[in-house]
């Protein structure tokens, strides 16, 4: 999470979609980097509202604008079982190595998905508080470049974006009918993807 305290932006880093290599191009520009534990690097806007927010309102008496950018649900469980294929997980009960992707979804759909599915959702991440504390800027990644703007034009800089944390290769097929799944039991995952302009 990056919070850049003079424009008032907090832009936060949901898992797989790209925030890493924002914040590596802008860690230098931002007035506050929140780059370990990775619980307050990829803090959700509930973790945000319940701990940064208050912070940021009772000591510096300012309230930011949430940035965030999500990812099309299946492209982003697809990066979830690419990164949990790295050879350093090999033997480990998140390693999906000897999982098919079409199990790993068939397992990320589950009520209590076995551990190398369990990955969370960007719904619940994005979700806005009973208090009005929301994300106020969200963009697709698979359109980066209107991030990419909005942060050039919104911090009145220029930077590249380095490339960071590519997932190794793999196979991504899944039956329709998994497809079908997937979509049913993430639903909101879909509508709120399908709500960003």
């Amino acid at each position: 999470m990056l919070i850049f305290f003079k424009e008032r932006l907090a832009l936060l880093s949901v898992p797989k979609t790209g925030t890493t290599a924002y914040q590596d191009a802008l860690k230098g520009r931002a007035d506050l980097v929140f780059a370990n534990p990775p619980e307050l690097k990829h803090a959700p806007v509930y973790r945000y509202n319940r701990w940064i927010r208050p912070m940021l309102a009772k000591v510096c008496d300012a309230e930011m604008e949430l940035v965030a950018v999500m990812r099309e649900p299946v492209s982003w469980l697809g990066s979830w079982y690419r990164f949990r294929q790295r050879d350093e997980l090999r033997g480990h009960q998140n390693s999906t190595q000897t999982v098919s992707f079409d199990a790993f979804l068939r397992a990320a759909c589950k009520g209590k998905p076995a551990p190398y599915a369990n990955v969370g959702s960007q719904a619940k991440f994005l979700e806005a508080q009973p208090n009005g504390c929301s994300v106020r800027h969200m963009f697709r990644y698979e359109t980066s470049e209107a991030l990419h703007g909005f942060l050039e034009d919104r911090l009145k800089t220029r930077f590249e974006l380095p490339r960071l944390n590519v997932s190794p290769n793999a196979d991504l097929d899944a039956n329709e009918e998994t497809l079908a799944l997937v979509h049913r039991k993430r639903a909101e995952e879909f509508d709120l993807y399908n709500s960003i302009p």
